[in-house]
């Protein structure tokens, strides 16, 4: 998963078949569609020389576009996803057929400052629904948005103080509270030429109706038209500058730990969360990060992909104090977000991060987490790969 979510998808949708090779040693090649899950909750696998039996996993999912949170469950679903997400915990994946797109739209990348979060999250719900709109109604000249990453205040203040902004000539307002990075897509013709043209007559009523129109009439009337900072199709260096502006800020980040760690003490370590809710109450969610941080005094920056709802709240830790504090405020805004019908486990997986765990046990209880340790042992009994990732081998 990742920015483009929102229009595409997970890795998940776009995989079509994988080889394996199971902790036995054994090849299992599976194709998408080939192996649905029986009615007696068990998935057959036939190897060379045995069948392995293997438990339906029954938990049930969150609701939300990305889920990284142990094995797929779903009662009719195909045997490809038990092993898609596993995070190397079943075998190992040594060939992958993936879907792809029989042709390369053109991209106008837009960096796009709101001096607070509300009208930056009314712009956000704006695009979405237009975005909809044109895919349901495959409107040739509607707004067809793939991706609106996010970084907040706490985040420019970051690119600033690390000379990001000037490094890359972008200029980004002082009273900017949120930036949003919107990805437009366009028809793969588009010439630089036209899309400046396009952008130019925006405000001329007698302007063509085209997509990359009603977008710089859109940014009118949220007030920023004239705040934004544009790569239209074809400039690839400006595109790859506002890219690198978004790169830059888990960097700043994981930076500032590493010399915490090297100058302060070697016990801090990386504190930070990948959640998810609906797009309809991510409001509720993002004041209840800027509450639980506040409450703690945690230095703590927020960014991440707004148009699915899924950011990740990030402490920058003075001590090692921030990061155990830091701890419980992840656990804390888990219990929310699963509360507000979210995921606390969004897209980076669980591993053997304690916390992730922990908070793989709330979303599905430990009933939950035995029927993956079943799932587990009936194809890698010896627990032989990736021990100890996603849950301990008891509990």
């Amino acid at each position: 998963a990742g920015a483009a979510t929102f229009k595409y998808g997970t890795t998940r949708d776009w995989t079509q078949a994988l080889t394996i090779v199971l902790p036995s040693g054994d090849v299992l090649d599976v194709e998408r569609g080939a192996t649905r899950a029986p009615r007696d909750g068990y998935f057959d696998i036939e190897l060379a020389n045995r069948r392995v039996r293997v438990p339906v996993p029954r938990y049930r999912m969150p609701d939300v576009p990305k889920l990284s949170a142990g094995y797929f469950a779903r009662p009719d679903m195909d045997l490809i996803d038990l092993f898609i997400g596993c995070e190397g915990t079943l075998g190992v994946i040594t060939e992958v057929t993936l879907r792809v797109l029989p042709e390369r739209p053109a991209f106008c990348l837009t960096l796009v400052p709101f001096p607070d979060r509300a009208a930056s999250l009314a712009f956000v719900r704006r695009l979405r629904e237009a975005a909809k709109s044109t895919w349901r109604t495959k409107d040739p000249h509607g707004i067809d948005v793939s991706a609106i990453e996010h970084m907040d205040a706490r985040c420019l203040a970051l690119l600033r103080e690390d000379g990001i902004d000037r490094l890359h000539g972008v200029n980004v307002p002082a009273d900017t509270a949120i930036a949003l990075l919107v990805t437009l897509e366009l028809p793969g013709s588009t010439t630089s030429a036209q899309a400046f043209e396009e952008i130019g007559s925006a405000r001329d009523p007698n302007a063509p109706d085209t997509a990359l129109v009603r977008f710089c009439r859109a940014l009118d009337d949220a007030g920023v038209l004239d705040r934004v900072e544009i790569a239209v199709p074809g400039d690839r260096a400006r595109a790859a500058h506002l890219l690198a502006v978004r790169e830059a800020v888990p960097a700043a980040v994981n930076q500032r730990v590493g010399r915490a760690k090297q100058t302060i003490d070697p016990r801090i370590e990386k504190t930070a969360a990948d959640m998810i809710v609906p797009f309809d109450v991510l409001d509720a969610l993002l004041a209840r990060y800027d509450e639980g941080f506040a409450r703690r005094g945690l230095d703590a920056a927020v960014w991440g992909h707004i148009s699915d709802g899924n950011v990740h709240p990030n402490v920058i830790p003075r001590a090692f104090a921030d990061v155990e504090s830091g701890k419980a405020a992840i656990l804390e805004f888990g219990r929310e977000v699963m509360r507000l019908g979210g995921s606390p486990l969004a897209e980076h997986g669980v591993g053997r991060n304690a916390v992730k765990q922990q908070l793989l046990v709330e979303l599905y209880g430990t009933a939950g987490v035995d029927e993956m340790r079943r799932v587990k042992r009936a194809i890698d009994p010896e627990w032989k790969l990736a021990p100890g990732v996603l849950f301990p081998r008891e509990p």
